[in-house]
């Protein structure tokens, strides 16, 4: 199988292509400005919100499947318009589609999500990642749509080493008791999305962890895993600031987890798994 993992020097760009090449596949990946270090791979510069650009790449490289793992959370053009550019480019190539979505798509105000709620983002970036999902189902009704959560791995997610900063005195900050998502651990989620592309399924799927945890509960659990003091870790309360985005957003994943091979563990269980 040729599979293009768009956004594959960031942190689930660079498992996806991992997976993908120790499976043998025919692999590339896009990066912006710095490609990745996998060998066996063709990495290649891209920027989605060049539509022509997008378009001319994957048609050269002509790949079975495309997962779009890119995004910006400051760039409107980068996370929907981009997304709408690769959704063109992979339709008209005959590709299969997987595009990576977010639970930022809803305001919390619901608590827990199953998969065909309505979309009522609170911020910025959930309203670009709402317009992405409209656009890639519109442009191609088989592509599949995952929401995922907050992305962790064995070290190097954005969230680890926040945690790390804080607890060594290298950041500054707070973790929040009251902002509560569904951390997902960066294998189970890049098993899941290539195990979705391989399937005949459609539409939106729910992708995260079993586990709702605070960020701060989070922040204790990868400090007791990396032999750092969960004490040091500063807490406060989301809602006492004027950031924007939801508190407390639950994916339901049942209906997917179902359909999966992958089982997609909690942040209970990976962090204490070693």
């Amino acid at each position: 199988m040729r599979i293009l993992i768009v956004g594959g020097s960031g942190f689930l760009g660079a498992e996806l292509v991992r997976q993908s090449a120790t499976a043998g596949e025919v692999v590339a990946a896009t990066c912006l400005t710095r490609p990745g270090t996998a060998a066996g791979v063709d990495w290649l510069p891209l920027d989605v919100r060049d539509r022509t650009a997008v378009v001319d790449l994957i048609g050269a490289f002509g790949p079975d499947v495309v997962v779009n793992a890119a995004y910006r959370q400051s760039d409107w053009v980068t996370t929907a318009t981009g997304a709408a550019h690769v959704a063109v480019a992979a339709f008209g190539n005959g590709a299969r589609l997987v595009h990576v979505s977010s639970d930022a798509v809803f305001s919390g105000r619901a608590v827990t999500y199953a998969e065909d709620c309505v979309p009522d983002p609170v911020s910025p970036y959930g309203a670009a990642k709402a317009a992405a999902e409209v656009a890639v189902r519109a442009i191609d009704p088989a592509a599949v749509v995952v929401r995922t959560s907050l992305i962790i791995g064995d070290g190097g997610s954005p969230h680890e080493d926040f945690v790390h900063g804080l607890a060594t005195g290298g950041a500054q900050g707070v973790l929040f008791t009251d902002d509560v998502r569904c951390p997902v651990h960066v294998r189970d989620l890049a098993a899941a999305l290539l195990e979705l592309a391989n399937s005949d399924r459609a539409g939106i799927h729910h992708v995260a962890g079993a586990d709702a945890v605070s960020r701060y509960e989070l922040g204790r659990l990868v400090a007791r895993r990396d032999g750092l003091d969960p004490a040091r870790l500063p807490s406060g309360r989301r809602a006492d600031t004027d950031l924007p985005g939801p508190l407390d957003v639950r994916l339901d994943c049942a209906l997917t987890q179902r359909q999966l091979r992958t089982r997609l563990r909690g942040a209970r269980e990976f962090m204490t798994a070693r």
